[in-house]
């Protein structure tokens, strides 16, 4: 009998993983649940204090708090050597034509002769650009890795985060609506 016993392991092993995977899937599908999102816990606080220099080279100012007040802003962490930045950079291309929105950068970890001529390759989407050599403003933001992407409102809240590249999804799905709330509060 005992036998029979653990022969049965290995299936009640199997049928816990299975409905734990079943049940994941079923959530992706039916509630829009996404196991690789991070929550925040910045949404709807203030952005962290901001003061970085300018990306020596290019004709844009740094960032610094006054950058932010009065409109609405999206902030994006990026690097030249990071492979999705290039992806999405496209998508900032075109957010950066709304005249709505400031679109500006934090160039994170990055040799700034790279991320200049990344920049003049491929077009600058943004109005500033701040440089983050070590790292350690991008803590305050609580950034996972680049690219990824704030909207702030124009009392200076953080409304939305997305961790990863922008595409048609993401600017659908997420930032999309959360910058039409922004932009249909107080405007």
């Amino acid at each position: 009998m005992r036998r029979y016993l653990l022969a049965g392991v290995p299936l009640l092993v199997f049928a816990a993983i299975a409905g734990a995977a079943g049940r994941t899937l079923y959530r992706e599908a039916a509630e829009g649940y996404s196991p690789s999102t991070l929550p925040s816990a910045l949404i709807g606080q203030a952005h962290p204090v901001i003061d970085l220099p300018p990306l020596a080279g290019l004709q844009s100012p740094g960032l610094q708090d006054s950058g932010f007040s009065g409109q609405v802003t999206i902030v994006n962490i990026f690097a030249s050597w990071c492979v999705p930045c290039r992806q999405e950079h496209g998508a900032l291309m075109q957010l950066s034509k709304d005249p709505r929105v400031k679109l500006i950068g934090i160039n994170y970890k990055d040799d700034s002769s790279n991320a200049l001529a990344f920049l003049h390759e491929n077009g600058n989407p943004y109005a500033a650009v701040g440089v983050d050599p070590t790292g350690r403003e991008a803590i305050d933001w609580g950034v996972y890795g680049v690219p990824e992407t704030f909207v702030i409102d124009r009392d200076g809240r953080i409304l939305f985060k997305q961790v990863g590249p922008l595409d048609d999804k993401a600017l659908s799905v997420g930032l999309g609506p959360a910058l039409d709330k922004a932009l249909a509060a107080g405007g």
